[in-house]
């Protein structure tokens, strides 16, 4: 059976679906192949939306375990399996799935599921589970099948004390000791979530210090903070090998270290999932790392192919991975003048989180700007003392002379929130007075931005 599309988009992840809806309202037959019967991708079922809430229903906790109210009934909870904590999550990614399968359903998405490969230049086979092949003609593909972690050849994934980012999801017994290897956001992430549920953590970083696109002086923060909880940070570090056993591992370093483990989880790196598509049909071969090269359209070197989301690298962030979904589609559709997906907010969802828009401190003294700080400390501000999360900061960097805001770096709990308030002020082209001039509600943390603000005039003066 053959059937033909405008449009075939590989992958039901965010980039995916971003490519799908936008494709579709623009009148195109659209079609999304998918290997799992459910959409949603890896962000739904791996990634973003259960270490989320794995992290939620840590974060809460670890609150509940420092209310004085419940310290005094002695309550506390340690060494808990992650397949029961995990529990919620299932729930969430149910909810997501149903949701977002509505999506597909009420636009009239056709969905495949199968394994999906190139015939040639405008064809696609899909070998779905049954065993029966599809062939579906194209005029457009666009290529979204997101990444996943990278697994070294001389470390054994098998082992059940060996852990990768998506394997990690399993993990049935208790760890009271763990290793990570890798200390970018997803080392760090999973650094707060296990020592939040009383595991000993060694946290090892290949860099110089702890995310380094970041502010310093949050970077700064967030190592400082894993420290007080109890993460061992060891940095500048390269692993040899890995040695398994029944009851335990044994990371050796190049320095010499040899570090003893319940398990380990490798959080060092990912690989684009292109391997599979048969690229050669269509003239495009991914790099060392599965990615794939695009232009400002997100159009690959075969001019009616287009690639989207993790697939392509940087910044690999499911927010940003559907703008760039529906960016490749609006130009598929013959839109002109559609902006490339840029000033995308990071949002780092360790405990607490971190999130930061615009330039650095660093950034904006090699470009030698004639910048000022403005800062709002958590520990000061009346919600903060209410809720009890007062570890944090809010940051503005502005430009001395024009007031201009330059870059907003946010250090605590729901940062992830608060920077979209920076976000908007940004967008808008409004100025620091802005915020020294508007009114906020009281108590809250958005007042942290007039705090910061007032700050950073009285800097001028």
């Amino acid at each position: 059976m053959q059937n033909r599309y405008d449009v075939v988009v590989i992958g039901s992840g965010p980039a995916g679906e971003g490519a799908a809806m936008k494709a579709v309202k623009e009148g195109r037959r659209v079609a999304v192949v998918d290997s799992r019967p459910r959409v949603g991708g890896n962000c739904v079922h791996l990634g973003t939306i259960p270490s989320k809430a794995l992290r939620q229903t840590v974060w809460n906790l670890m609150r509940f375990q420092r209310d004085p109210l419940f310290q005094r009934a002695g309550a506390e909870i340690r060494n808990v399996p992650l397949s029961q904590v995990l529990a919620s999550a299932h729930r969430v990614i149910d909810s997501q799935v149903s949701v977002h399968t509505r999506f597909y359903e009420r636009n009239n998405v056709h969905l495949y599921t199968g394994g999906a490969r190139f015939e040639d230049d405008h064809t696609l086979s899909v070998m779905t589970p049954d065993g029966v092949r599809e062939k579906l003609d194209f005029e457009h593909v666009v290529i979204a099948t997101g990444s996943r972690p990278y697994q070294p050849a001389d470390i054994n994934f098998k082992h059940p004390r060996v852990f990768d980012s998506d394997k990690i999801l399993t993990l049935d017994y208790p760890v009271h000791k763990l290793i990570i290897y890798g200390a970018g956001v997803i080392g760090c992430e999973y650094a707060s979530i296990f020592v939040g549920l009383g595991c000993k953590v060694d946290l090892i970083n290949t860099q110089k210090q702890l995310l380094s696109y970041l502010d310093d002086e949050i970077a700064d923060a967030l190592s400082y903070y894993l420290r007080e909880l109890g993460v061992l940070i060891r940095h500048q570090e390269e692993y040899e090998r890995v040695e398994t056993f029944d009851d335990c591992v044994i990371l050796h370093l190049k320095s010499g270290k040899k570090i003893k483990a319940d398990a380990i989880l490798w959080c060092n790196g990912r690989t684009g999932n292109t391997d599979t598509l048969a690229l050669d049909k269509i003239g495009l071969k991914a790099n060392s790392r599965g990615q794939l090269a695009v232009d400002e359209r997100y159009c690959t070197a075969t001019p009616h192919v287009f690639a989207v989301g993790d697939v392509i690298g940087h910044p690999s962030l499911a927010s940003a991975a559907y703008d760039q979904g529906r960016c490749a589609a609006a130009h598929i559709t013959g839109a002109i003048d559609v902006p490339r997906v840029a000033e995308v907010p990071t949002g780092i969802y360790t405990i607490p989180e971190i999130s930061s828009l615009g330039k650095t401190e660093k950034q904006l003294t090699e470009e030698k700007v004639p910048y000022e700080v403005g800062q709002a400390f958590f520990r000061h501000l009346a919600r903060a003392q209410i809720s009890g999360e007062t570890v944090g900061m809010l940051k503005i960097l502005f430009h001395r002379e024009t007031l201009e805001i330059l870059g907003i770096h946010c250090f605590g709990d729901n940062a992830a929130e608060i920077v979209h308030i920076g976000q908007a002020v940004m967008q808008g082209k409004n100025t620091l007075d802005y915020f020294a001039n508007t009114t906020f509600n009281y108590p809250t943390m958005a007042e942290a931005y007039r705090v910061a603000a007032l700050n950073g005039l009285n800097r001028l003066f």
